[in-house]
Order: structure tokens, then sequence, then C-alpha cells
């Protein structure tokens, strides 16, 4: 089931920001987050904010949810008022399983951020999607309406591993709909991968990256299996079904992820994600690793305007009714003190090619972040040049470096 929401400090009824919040919004970017809290079934490994239609049972309807979904868009041009974000650079729409929403939907809530704030012209409008919840004629849809990037749950190519993590689709369906996507006139289109779950054996992972390659996708994310508690592949490892994921099969993988992808012409832009090209990166991404400001839309969705950071209430049922009554969906906020902003952005931007300036280090920072290049963990050259940059093997350690530059 989903996981938790952090405490925090009360969100006004009105959803109303501190004046030092509205003054500083868009100052490093601004985009929107769309939450789409649907899927067809549970994959066994996923705590996301997401219900089955089981889960939901009648207090809550898909039909409905996009005319949600806009009154909470219209609180938050409320909100801003007179002081209103720039051209909104990107959007993001994900779950959940957006693409369970008819395209005309998912046409309607764009067409309504646009009306709103406005999209930039060269906005990057990007959405999540299962594949086997898309078609040709839906992605046309989606294309048609401003859509400009996808993202597809790929995860495996490899049966057994698809099995083990509950997934819907068929083997080979993931590299399918992305060539439909490049027909339907996608900009750009990632697709995804786990690696390290249970029973994958180097060769599934080696036939996953090779399918993805032949795909024609110009962006990649790879990312290692984590175990949440409280779902239901968790419950099968302490029953003693299934064998933990192990960290060392997780770095092998990715250093295969990072061969094979670099040698079809990706580079890492992102610990876990890879680009062929600079303007196939995802940037909504970069706008989160970079502290920029977006709104968060749905339940359970997180916003950030101005150094202020807050979430909506989880279930969909209890998010429609705050919106009925003319209310904030927002269930808790904090206002992120300069220590605060300062550790996220060590942590955030180190895991980017760029690196960071060793200038906004402290003195301990900077003695870590010598600690750390004698090891081979930030690359000699860009050191040299005033910047902490992860080597292939920081990046396999990026946790620990982090924490050896950071108080």
């Amino acid at each position: 089931m989903p996981g938790v929401l952090p405490e925090g400090e009360t969100v006004p009824v009105d959803g109303s920001l501190p004046a030092s919040a509205t003054a500083a919004v868009g100052r490093r970017g601004f985009g929107v987050y769309v939450h789409v809290p649907f899927c067809a079934s549970r994959c066994g490994y996923c705590d996301f904010n997401t219900y089955t239609a089981a889960e939901l049972g009648g207090g809550a309807s898909r039909e409905s949810y996009a005319d949600t979904v806009l009154a909470e868009l219209a609180l938050a041009a409320r909100v801003l008022g007179d002081r209103p974000p720039p051209r909104v650079e990107t959007v993001f729409v994900g779950g959940g399983t957006p693409t369970l929403l008819p395209a005309d939907d998912l046409a309607r809530i764009l067409d309504a951020i646009d009306r709103t704030w406005g999209l930039a012209a060269d906005a990057e409008v990007s959405t999540e999607a299962n594949p086997e919840s898309v078609t040709p004629a839906s992605l046309k849809t989606l294309r048609a309406a401003g859509y400009t990037r996808i993202s597809l749950g790929m995860q495996s190519a490899a049966p057994g591993v698809l099995a083990v993590l509950e997934r819907g689709h068929r083997a080979g369906r993931a590299t399918a709909a992305a060539l439909e996507a490049r027909d339907a006139g996608f900009d750009h289109v990632n697709l995804d991968l786990i690696y390290g779950t249970p029973g994958e054996r180097a060769e599934d992972f080696a036939a996953s990256l090779d399918q993805v390659v032949a795909a024609g996708v110009d962006h990649v994310s790879a990312y290692a299996l984590i175990i949440e508690d409280g779902t239901r592949l968790a419950a099968r490892m302490r029953r003693g079904e299934l064998p933990y994921p192990s960290d060392d099969v997780a770095a092998d993988r990715y250093l295969a992820a990072e061969a094979a992808l670099d040698a079809a012409g990706f580079s890492w832009y992102e610990v876990s994600n890879w680009a062929r090209t600079p303007a196939a990166r995802c940037r909504h991404n970069l706008l989160y690793w970079t502290g920029g400001d977006w709104w968060g839309l749905g339940p359970g969705a997180h916003s950030h305007v101005g150094g202020v950071r807050w979430w909506n209430v989880k279930h969909p049922t209890a998010y429609a009714a705050r919106l009925a009554r003319g209310h904030s969906p927002g269930q808790a906020r904090e206002v992120l003190t300069a220590t605060e902003a300062h550790m996220e952005d060590v942590m955030l931007r180190l895991r980017l090619a760029d690196g960071l300036p060793l200038s906004v280090l402290d003195e301990p920072g900077r003695a870590g972040a010598e600690r750390a290049r004698t090891a081979g963990l930030l690359d000699g050259a860009r050191y040299a040049d005033g910047r902490a940059v992860l080597t292939l093997r920081g990046r396999l350690l990026a946790d620990a470096v982090v924490r050896d530059l950071l108080p």
C-alpha cells in the first residue's frame, strides 16, 4: 500500500503562501506536476500513491478526476494571484498510470494549465504510461494535444522478471509502444528499467538493454530495485520465498548499463538517467534536481514554491472532498531553512553530470571532497576546475560521497 506522508505544519485552508515564497516563484524555473493515482493492478514492488478500482471502492471516480484536478488548478491560480509564475517550462503527468484516463482528459488538463499560466513556446510536456495502456490512436491524440515526451515503464525484457515484479504487460510490448510513440510524433521517448530483481540473470538484463537500444529511444532510466515495507514483494522476502536484492549484483548491473548505453551513444546526465543528446534530457526532473519551483496537482502530490514545500492528502476521496468545499487539499507543509536547502542542493546536484561548484561547500565539506577525489570518487580534472563531479566508481557510491560533503 502507499507509504506514509511526512509530518509538517498545517496548510492554511485557502492554501495561501508566505509573501516571501510568492515573491520568489519561478526564479529557478517553474513546472507543473499532475498526479494520476489510478492503476489497473498493483505491482508487487510498488508503494506509490496509487489505487486499483477495488482499493478505491465507490469513493472516487476516474470519470470526474480531470474536473477535480482543474479545481485544484483554479485554487493554485488564486494562491499565486497577482504574482503568477513565469511561463510554465515543464509539465509532467505521473502516477499511477496516467494513460488510464481518456486521452481527451489528459488533453483537457494540459489546456487548462496553458490557459491558467501559459506554456512556454518550447515547453516539455511529459506523461508516464504503462505499455499496455496506450494505443497508436491514443498516442496520436496526446501528441496532437501538445504532449512532447512519454516515459514507458518497461522494467525488463525477461518474462520471468516481469512476473516477479507483477507487471501487467508482456515482454516486448514496451519496445513496441516506444515505436508507436515515435510514429505518433513524440519528440522524446524514455524507457524505464529496473535491475536487481530476484531471479534476474546477467543475460536477462543484457537482453533488456539490447531491446532498449534497438527501440530507438533517446532516453533511458535504470533504477536498482528497492524493497519498500508494506509491499507484496517485501512480504514474500520476509517469508523466504525470494532472496533480498544483492548490492554487488546491483553494482554489476549498473556497470553493464553504463557500458551498453555508452556504446550506443547515450551519455549519463544523472546517476540513473542517460540521454542520446542534451535536448533529450528530462527537463522536468532537472527542475527538481536544480531547486526549481513546481506546483503539484493531485492526491499525494508534492509542491515547492519559493522555499516552501507542501504535500496533498493522499486518498482521492479526501482530496476531492476538500476541493469540493473550496479548501486546499494540502495536508502539511514545511518552510526550508537555509541549512536544509543547502543540504538538498548538494545531495541532488552532486548526482548530476555537471556536479556542483566546490565553492558552495563549507570547510568540512571541501575536506570531504578532497578525500573523495583522492579515493577516485570525484573526477580529478573537473576538481581542478573547481567542480565536484562523480566518477563512474563515485556514481556507485554516490550516497556515501554526499554524506562526506555534508555536516
